[in-house]
């Protein structure tokens, strides 16, 4: 039974959640991108990054990114950003076989770098540094069926039981949050 890890790149928890789920699972999730926005549609609220819990939260981030011996943050400008476009790139890179290069790459390049990936330029450079062409990928996230892909991937997600990312499901069971990882482990034992 093969997990998946439901993320989008905006999202610093499914960050930790992709840079630490192999080795904490004991095998790779399938990586799924989906939109979170179109998740905080369909629950009726968005992210705690617009509300008093920010600051608290970006250092209970910071903190556990040391704790898991990743490099320190570094957050984008402006973060939270609109991953709209990067996330439609993702979905493309999936479709095309290097989804989990593409999430991998992104993730580092926003959290790990600092890089505003609501910048298409940004997305195009994460495509380039695992081997996409550049201008298939422009054209691709601006392709209707790209657009309908993830609106339908994150629909699926939704009615999967998913109300946030990073989301990991085991058969019908969904462990919602970087720190659920270590449950979802032993749900894989058993």
């Amino acid at each position: 039974m093969r997990p998946t890890l439901y993320y989008d790149l905006g999202s610093p928890y499914a960050y930790l959640a992709a840079e630490r789920a192999h080795s904490v699972l004991g095998v790779a999730p399938r990586l799924e991108p989906i939109l979170v926005g179109g998740i905080f549609v369909e629950r009726g609220h968005g992210s705690w990054a617009h509300t008093p819990e920010r600051d608290a939260r970006i250092a209970e981030i910071e903190g556990r990114a040391e704790r898991y011996g990743l490099p320190p943050l570094r957050w984008p400008p402006g973060w939270p950003n609109n991953t709209l476009k990067a996330m439609r790139a993702a979905r493309w890179a999936q479709e095309a076989g290097a989804g989990r290069e593409f999430a991998e790459a992104g993730f580092r390049r926003a959290f790990a770098e600092g890089a505003d990936l609501s910048d298409v330029e940004e997305v195009i450079g994460v495509g380039a540094a695992i081997g996409l062409d550049g201008d298939e990928l422009a054209r691709a996230i601006e392709r209707q069926e790209t657009k309908d892909a993830l609106k339908d991937a994150t629909a699926r997600a939704w009615e999967r039981g998913v109300v946030g990312v990073p989301s990991l499901q085991i058969g019908d069971e969904v462990f919602f949050g970087d720190d659920r990882l270590e449950a979802a482990a032993a749900r894989l034992r058993h």
